[in-house]
């Protein structure tokens, strides 16, 4: 095991898998704490693991403490090759890959798991946490309804989920602003964290007075201490 990883995590190993799934694996900056939890946060419908959110924040995530690991479900994998766009694919399929890859890397990681995603990744994951028996969940921007549809909620699991939950949302998000949000049954299990003016992307309104960039970081604090817990 090189230095600097943890008693907790092999690293080494996790980063092989990386490499031969087609995967992205950041090692947390930390010094080798054996207490660093594992995240493995999935992508949306429409950009990539390497999209400019999904490695930004795995950056500030890694910065903090927390292993991350990125994937794409077999529709996103496979626009690398032909450039294709394709819509998502079957929800029974984007479960199954979610089961696959927590399958691939429980083994590797000693300490907390976590499961987690942007938009539909995170509610992929959300569909499975209870099964997977993952040992947090975390939500960037959920879709609880398709855009102007906030009556035709996406939310009966949200209802009765065991697992701990913490779900990160703009105010303003177009799937799913807090005025309709907080009129739905959620559990006890999920806590919200508000973006004050964010969008889909988190993103504040200039009128906020504070940057995009000061907003990731405070969200990055939050799910650290959620996933430190």
């Amino acid at each position: 095991m090189r230095d600097g990883l943890s008693a907790g995590i092999d690293g080494d190993q996790c980063e092989l898998l990386a490499r031969t799934n087609g995967w992205l694996w950041s090692l947390a900056k930390n010094g080798g704490f054996d207490t660093s939890p594992t995240l493995i946060l999935a992508h949306g419908a429409g950009a990539p693991m390497d999209s400019e959110f999904m490695t930004d924040m795995a950056a500030r995530l890694a910065v903090r403490g927390i292993n991350v690991m990125r994937f794409e479900f077999p529709y996103m994998a496979q626009r690398r090759f032909d450039g294709r766009k394709r819509p998502p694919n079957p929800q029974a399929q984007l479960l199954d890959c979610w089961r696959q890859v927590y399958a691939q890397v429980r083994p590797h990681v000693a300490g907390r798991l976590a499961i987690g995603g942007k938009s539909m990744g995170g509610r992929m994951a959300s569909l499975v946490a209870d099964e997977l028996g993952a040992d947090a969940l975390v939500c960037l921007g959920y879709p609880f309804y398709a855009v102007g549809k906030p009556e035709k909620p996406r939310v009966a699991h949200l209802a009765a989920i065991k697992t701990q939950t913490l779900i990160v949302q703009g105010e303003r998000d177009a799937l799913g602003n807090r005025d309709a949000v907080e009129g739905y049954e959620l559990s006890n299990a999920i806590d919200m964290y508000w973006v004050p003016t964010g969008n889909h992307d988190l993103k504040p309104l200039k009128s906020l007075g504070v940057s995009g960039d000061a907003v990731l970081d405070q969200v990055a604090d939050k799910l650290v201490d959620f996933l430190m817990k």
